[in-house]
């Protein structure tokens, strides 16, 4: 048998041990394995090529054959899987899944609301809200850090930015968690005639900002997101409707799950390194190292994926045309040629290359939020929280692959008046 194949049959049983539920807890030994076979490798069942290595994955990020629209390789599937009254709108698909130029267009729009004064202006209110968080908290001996800290926060936020009533938080919380799973990529593959579990949350939410929407052009609000996407304009273009209602519920679910993962990761990691966490208790201006340190060392994100837009040749494979690319980002962060030591946490490290939020014309458009979001959170639990430990090591994980999390982060502490 050639080498290829060797390398073939290899990859394929390894990213069988990644898929199972049981490597959620830790799957970067598997990634170790999966760069150690020199290369990015060809799974035939899947019509697939996995790439593990910082390098390769950096440059793909970036080459202008590969596709972000990876609802092309299933054709309209996604379009029957609706409702006939469902809005017009679920079948905008997202700017994230569009290339240039649709893309670009659309990433200009938004980027014109969605601005750093945007963003700043919510720092104090965020600050509140993890104070808030941690003294409700702070009443029990023991409290979960994801279910009343990591995920509550992320929602309110965006929630606020988008001018959502807070008695309609729990809403989205509920339809967040429903499209997960379709984010995550785990449970799009239906048969027919059956109704995919992300679908009813698809459909409820677009008909909910569909209203949120005819309000604000009624009632245009000032500091109000929806207010802003309206208004946006480039030159003589703006956002249609559809693609205004699609634009939104990207970032309340995008906005939301991956953050809950980088608080939730980010509260593992220092309770699993002590030193750090009483080294940020000490000095807050330390938190913005502490994230960079998070996003490379233990991403809220672990993969994206691509489409080859045509016949190409990657490393020493030749990958046919509508071939999914599957790029692993949290493996490519670990490799030892990108970051020296990477299997160690350690926020003082001078070169830290990560691609937590993507890269190239598809680099998130929400990481300064997640950073201010990330930044606010790991300096408010190291300080307002008095000696915490874990309950269990390692936590129950949920079964998300990509969107890979803790499915709770009991914790113990010395209870305190924390003002």
């Amino acid at each position: 048998m050639s080498e290829a194949h060797d390398r073939e049959v290899s990859g394929s049983q390894l990213i069988g041990k990644l898929l199972d539920q049981a490597s959620r807890a830790d799957p970067y030994p598997i990634y170790a394995e999966l760069r150690d076979l020199g290369g990015p490798v060809w799974i035939e069942e899947m019509t697939t090529l996995v790439v593990a290595r910082y390098g390769e994955c950096e440059t793909l990020l970036r080459d202008p054959r590969l596709s972000a629209e990876r609802w092309r390789r299933g054709g309209d599937q996604a379009d029957r899987l609706y409702p006939p009254d469902a809005p017009s709108s679920v079948h905008q698909p997202w700017f994230l899944s569009q290339d240039a130029p649709d893309h670009t267009r659309l990433r200009r729009l938004v980027s014109s609301a969605f601005t750093a004064r945007t963003i700043a202006r919510m720092e104090p209110y965020i600050t509140q809200l993890v104070d808030d968080l941690l003294d409700r908290a702070s009443e029990r001996d023991t409290f979960d850090v994801l279910h009343d800290f990591a995920y509550p926060l992320p929602v309110a936020v965006i929630c606020r930015m988008l001018g959502v009533p807070v008695a309609d938080e729990p809403l989205f919380q509920g339809w967040s968690a429903q499209l997960t799973r379709l984010v995550d990529g785990l449970s799009n593959a239906t048969t027919d005639g059956e109704t995919p579990e992300w679908e009813p949350g698809m459909t409820d939410m677009h008909r909910y900002v569909n209203e949120l929407i005819a309000e604000r052009r009624t009632s245009p609000r000032k500091d109000d997101l929806i207010s802003d996407l309206i208004a946006a304009k480039d030159g003589g273009d703006a956002l249609s409707h559809d693609e205004l209602v699609s634009t939104i519920v990207l970032l309340l679910v995008a906005g939301h799950e991956t953050t809950v993962n980088l608080i939730a990761n980010g509260v593992l990691a220092l309770l699993r390194h002590p030193r750090h966490l009483t080294a940020l208790s000490a000095d807050p201006d330390l938190a913005p190292a502490v994230v960079e340190e998070i996003l490379r060392y233990d991403p809220p994100v672990q993969l994206t994926a691509r489409i080859a837009a045509e016949d190409m040749r990657i490393g020493e494979v030749d990958v046919p045309k509508l071939s999914m690319i599957i790029l692993l980002l949290a493996s490519a962060q670990r490799d030892p040629e990108a970051n020296p030591d990477p299997d160690s946490f350690d926020p003082h490290r001078t070169q830290a290359r990560n691609l937590a939020f993507g890269f190239g014309p598809h680099f998130c458009l929400g990481a300064p939020l997640a950073r201010l979001e990330g930044r606010l959170a790991m300096a408010g639990f190291a300080r307002r929280v008095q000696n915490p430990r874990l309950i269990a090591d390692p936590p129950p994980y949920r079964e998300h692959l990509n969107l890979r999390g803790v499915s709770e982060l009991p914790i113990a502490h010395v209870t305190r008046t924390f003002r």
